[in-house]
């Protein structure tokens, strides 16, 4: 079964978006491409909902790209079993998949560069959630009344 990462950008993360969903099928991951198509301005909380809900229903993981990466995180992050992380750096990336167990990996184009941007998604992709006490804490994110 093929992996699926599902994308999704506003203007501003537009051109980047296009380059890391090439990284990723060398990476061997089908892409699920939500928008937006072009440069022309547009709204990212539309994009944002749009790959959160289709994370949230265990089609994939998620990657979405706009200036900064930060509103494109707190929308997808309204969404029940969505985790986002806004990643500036390839360690964080990393531990963000092993100990937060995120599934929505979110870019800023306008802070950082194609190329580490790629090594991000790399990270992202190649690191899996570790378990152990880590489900406990990431069970806190979701249930915060039972912690």
């Amino acid at each position: 079964m093929a992996k699926t990462l599902i994308v999704g950008s506003d203007h501003a993360g537009f051109a980047l978006k296009k380059e890391l969903c090439d990284v990723a099928r060398e990476l061997g991951y089908e892409i699920e491409d939500v928008g937006t198509h072009s440069t022309g301005s547009t709204d990212y909380p539309d994009y944002s909902h749009q790959v959160a809900k289709a994370v949230s229903c265990g089609e994939g993981l998620g990657l979405l790209v706009c200036g900064t990466g930060v509103g494109m995180s707190m929308a997808a992050n309204r969404h029940p079993g969505v985790r986002a992380a806004a990643c500036g750096d390839i360690y964080t990336a990393a531990m963000a998949r092993r100990h937060n167990d995120a599934n929505v990996l979110c870019l800023g184009a306008r802070v950082i560069g194609p190329g580490l941007a790629a090594e991000i998604l790399k990270a992202f992709l190649s690191s899996s959630f570790e378990g152990g006490r880590h489900e406990r804490r990431v069970h806190k994110i979701e249930l915060p009344d039972e912690s």
